[in-house]
């Protein structure tokens, strides 16, 4: 319908956020002839274009914005940003929305400029906040003021944190980087949100907001962008931060920004709510109030900057931009961007020379607008708008075509995380701003296509980086489909792969239904729930499955898990004892009472058998009906586990008579000489499982030598109870395997009975036994209750030889040498440690000149030899009083100190004991004889060169 006026109209329609006021603005410039609507966003004036063109058509609607310009032959209609509104160009209808930002401190001046100085030839309107009202009748004394109530209320609900916000929520931070980490915390926890920053191309916010009103995500994260005019179905808005950087300094939110931001929550007739996260200090009430009654301080003054500029020279324009205004209400703006790359480019002596008359003058200040979308305003970007009005007042007087390519060339990339994209927006936004100012480029045109096109690419891309970083598809739409419907379709694969809806949730591990780690805590439960309903045929499938298997498909774990066809499914606790630990079934939500007892029976049955059959002498000793003493030693080796330390039951063990023995034999036990234990327990299975069973047992977590060895290294952690449990004995260093201590101490113990005066010295057999060093070994024959001393290799003792009437010298030298042998005759001929070389040997040649050392390497001293006789340990029971051992002789005995001498005990054999070393007759003195070498195949000679 055409309006018709008999004189121009001033008004302003004044209000909340979603009122309506846009809204019947347009109707009004539809009404009218022609019209424009300056808006104080690109992407509102967008959007408000194609409302238009879906009334009027393309060819009767323009779209004019810095970066944009969609404008056909005769337009009749004019959408713009209040920057790009051509005010030269008179139209029936003009108005300016959010005209509560002339206080804005950066471009407050602008929308100032159009308050007072543009005007339709019919009808002029404002639309804001009602806190600009008294400056408007100050300022513009004819206008007629109508106020929009807000439809629904708006309440406060205080804090809540991000997980427990409700559907529909916008919430709202003040820079990238927050708004970022809110958006993947709840893209964790919720599914995904979407994301509107102002550094975002028109397009990107857009899609992003596409994705909000569509339903994918539930939640949005935003700036304070969104106060300005973007319709969406926002019911909750919380503040994340009530602090902003204003490009000055932080400060805190005012009143009324806070309600243009909450306002956007509820639409029309719908209610909205508002609030702040955890993180943000609880709002004062009387700030609530008014928040919720709508009622803040009105506007004191606006901020204006001289429009009437003087372009004579640089300086006079500078001199002009700085005015003061001279009516009430306004004050004079800061130095926006635009001044401020003034100021910097006229620091520049060769660029003055250029702007040497008005049109020049012109000239510089139109480049200097060119925005800094980057909102940093740096250093090359000063350096841009240089070079820019280089070329521009060069000889071409145009930006060349070369230098553009190549300016965009490197902005036309897709590569990189969200921040590159962002800021190759910004740069592509400056050059397609640039294309549109005039004859700056030679093909206008075509540059404005060839920037929008990479500019369109760069947003679409980074759209699907912002979506794939912050929305998760599968959360989002299994969260809808939970919403809108009762039943989602699942399925369980063959491997366990539980599909809802045709998307991976999760795994059905044995009884358990393990959701998707890539889900957040709470999709996770919404897909746990949805799931569980396809598996209860499942789990009952599995249980009877599990009755029928052969104990073949149930195994036990080193951790204590119960696996079934390897799927955990019980663990093994604490028991009455170590041989009977308690089962425990996984915990599980797919479970029924009476299953779960099901799969508790079938599997402790398996568990019983299980240690029965890997420790089996051990149930033989529980359950054996043995004599009395056989039966207290049985009873001690169940409770050792297999392995008792015989220092623990030597009483016990020469109480026992043949038929106790042969009854332990039977029941594969072995008494050796150190311990009481049964050889089969030694395989690695049952190693392993007495560990296991110990851990339990004594809620301890150690870990069993590698399968067969038969030493490791004494871990000072470990106590020595759990080595004796498995099997093994610490002796100095090592924990060696029992069997392989019995035939230690074996051949131990036969070294000293052939050795002379009980002594030996360590040999290779015994080295190997252990698998270990000679200082090792050491340790391990102290732990024995040997006692060790070092001898120097010419000093070891030397077997006893017979007395001779005279020395023959022609007697071989292995007559002189003969040792006395010891009782068992058929050992001798076999050369031991304890044998020495003979003191002569004429026969054996000298070693070869070659092989001697040079004089370079002086021969090193040798070392000395550690020879090692048993200690019988000290009884450890109380000692018998002297009177009780009287009878034995020990009351007559002498008694003799700790150095008098060091006299054997045992019986030597039926030899008669040769004369003492001091009454030997001393032979007559000899003449010295050469230096003799010793037999290289003697044991002497085969341990000197181990010591080396």
């Amino acid at each position: 319908m055409q309006i018709h006026s008999s004189r121009p109209r001033i008004s302003a329609l004044l209000g909340p956020t979603n009122t309506g006021k846009t809204h019947h603005a347009m109707e009004r410039m539809l009404g009218h002839a022609g019209g424009m609507i300056g808006f104080p966003l690109r992407l509102l004036a967008r959007e408000n274009y194609e409302r238009a063109v879906a009334i009027k058509g393309t060819g009767q609607v323009a779209l004019i914005t810095g970066e944009e310009k969609i404008v056909p032959a005769n337009p009749r209609y004019f959408l713009c940003t209040v920057e790009a509104m051509p005010t030269d160009r008179m139209v029936p209808f003009l108005a300016i929305d959010e005209i509560q930002m002339c206080a804005d401190p950066d471009r407050g001046h602008l929308f100032t400029d159009r308050l007072l100085h543009a005007r339709g030839l019919d009808e002029t309107m404002f639309m804001g906040a009602e806190t600009i009202a008294p400056l408007l009748r100050k300022l513009v004394p004819d206008i007629e003021i109508s106020s929009r109530p807000r439809f629904s209320t708006l309440s406060y609900t205080g804090p809540r944190k991000l997980t427990k916000l409700p559907r529909r929520s916008a919430v709202v931070a003040f820079s990238a980087a927050e708004v970022y980490s809110i958006a993947e915390l709840i893209r964790r926890q919720r599914g995904g949100a979407a994301v509107v920053l102002g550094a975002l191309s028109p397009r990107t916010r857009n899609a992003q907001v596409g994705l909000y009103q569509a339903g994918e995500v539930e939640h949005l994260v935003a700036t304070d962008a969104i106060g300005m005019g973007l319709n969406m179905d926002v019911d909750h808005v919380a503040f994340a931060q009530i602090r902003k950087f204003d490009g000055r300094m932080p400060r805190r939110l005012n009143p009324s920004e806070m309600a243009q931001i909450a306002g956007r929550a509820g639409r029309h007739m719908n209610d909205g709510t508002f609030g702040v996260t955890e993180d943000v200090r609880d709002l004062e009430p009387e700030l609530v109030e008014r928040l919720e009654s709508h009622r803040f301080d009105p506007l004191k003054a606006i901020f204006w900057r001289n429009a009437n500029l003087r372009m004579t020279s640089v300086e006079a324009l500078q001199k002009s931009l700085t005015k003061r205004p001279d009516a009430p209400g306004l004050m004079r703006a800061r130095p926006a961007d635009d001044e401020l790359a003034l100021t910097a480019l006229a620091r520049d002596e060769d660029l003055l020379k250029r702007a040497d008359h008005p049109d020049r003058v012109a000239l510089l200040w139109e480049v200097c607008r060119i925005p800094d979308f980057q909102k940093i305003m740096s250093e090359s970007h000063t350096r841009l708008l240089g070079t820019i009005f280089g070329h521009l007042t060069g000889p071409e007087e145009r930006i060349p075509a070369d230098w553009v390519a190549e300016q965009v060339k490197r902005i036309d990339r897709l590569d990189g995380d969200i921040e590159h994209l962002v800021q190759r927006i910004a740069h592509v936004r400056t050059w397609t701003y640039v294309s549109h100012r005039g004859d700056w480029l030679a093909d206008s045109a075509h540059w404005q296509g060839l920037t929008r096109q990479v500019e369109d690419r760069l947003s679409d891309t980074l759209h699907e980086r912002l979506t794939h970083k912050f929305v998760d598809r599968r959360t989002s739409v299994l969260s809808r489909r939970l919403k809108d419907s009762d039943f989602l379709e699942a399925a369980v694969a063959g491997d366990g792969r539980v599909l809802v809806e045709g998307h991976f949730v999760g795994k059905l591990d044995g009884f358990r239904f393990q959701p998707d780690s890539a889900a957040g805590a709470l999709a996770q439960r919404t897909l746990s729930g949805a799931a569980l309903k396809a598996l209860k045929g499942e789990i009952i499938r599995r249980m009877e499955r599990l009755e029928k298997d052969e104990d073949a498909f149930i195994a036990l774990q080193p951790d204590g898990v119960v696996t079934w066809r390897t799927m955990p499914v019980a663990r093994l606790a604490k028991g009455d004892d170590p041989l009977h630990p308690r089962l425990e079934p996984l915990p599980s939500e797919l479970l029924e009472a009476s299953q779960r007892e099901r799969l508790k029976g079938r599997l402790e049955t398996w568990v019983a058998a299980h240690i029965a059959t890997k420790l089996d002498p051990l149930t033989k000793l529980t359950e054996a009906d043995l004599p009395q003493a056989a039966r207290g030693i049985a009873f001690r080796v169940v409770e050792h586990f297999g392995a008792l330390p015989r220092r623990l039951a030597r009483e016990q063990i020469s109480a026992l008579d043949k038929e106790d023995r042969r009854a332990l034999r039977e029941m594969g036990l072995r008494i050796g000489r150190e311990a009481v234990f049964a050889p089969i327990l030694l395989k690695p299975a049952a190693v392993n499982l007495r560990a296991l069973l110990w851990n339990l047992f004594n809620g301890a977590d150690h870990q069993p030598p590698a399968d067969g060895r038969m030493s490791v290294p004494v871990d000072s952690v470990i106590p020595i109870a759990f080595y004796e449990a498995i099997g093994y004995r610490p002796l100095g260093p090592l924990a060696v395997r029992i069997d392989m201590v019995e035939r230690i101490a074996g051949k131990a113990w036969d070294l000293a009975q052939e050795g002379v005066k009980g002594e030996f010295a360590i040999t290779p057999e015994l080295l190997s036994l252990a698998g270990c060093s000679v200082d090792v070994m050491a340790e391990i024959l102290k732990a024995l209750s040997y006692r060790a001393r070092e001898v120097m290799p010419e000093d070891l003792p030397q077997p006893e030889a017979k007395p001779e009437p005279e020395a023959k010298p022609e007697t071989t030298p292995e007559a002189e040498s003969t040792p006395e042998m010891p009782a068992e005759p058929a050992k001798a001929e076999t050369p031991t440690p304890v044998q020495a070389a003979p003191e002569t040997s004429p026969e054996i040649p000298e070693e070869p000149k070659e092989e001697e050392p040079k004089e370079k390497a002086p021969e090193e001293p040798p070392k000395p030899i550690l020879l090692f006789r048993y200690q019988r340990p000290r009884p450890s029971g109380p000692r018998k009083p002297r009177d009780d051992r009287s009878e034995a002789g020990g009351a007559d005995r002498p008694r003799h100190g700790k150095h008098e001498g060091k006299r054997d005990h045992k019986p030597r054999g039926d030899k008669p004991r040769g004369p003492k070393k001091h009454d030997k007759p001393k032979p007559p003195p000899r003449a010295p004889k050469p230096e003799k070498q010793p037999d290289p195949d003697s044991p002497f000679a085969i341990l000197k060169d181990l010591i080396k």
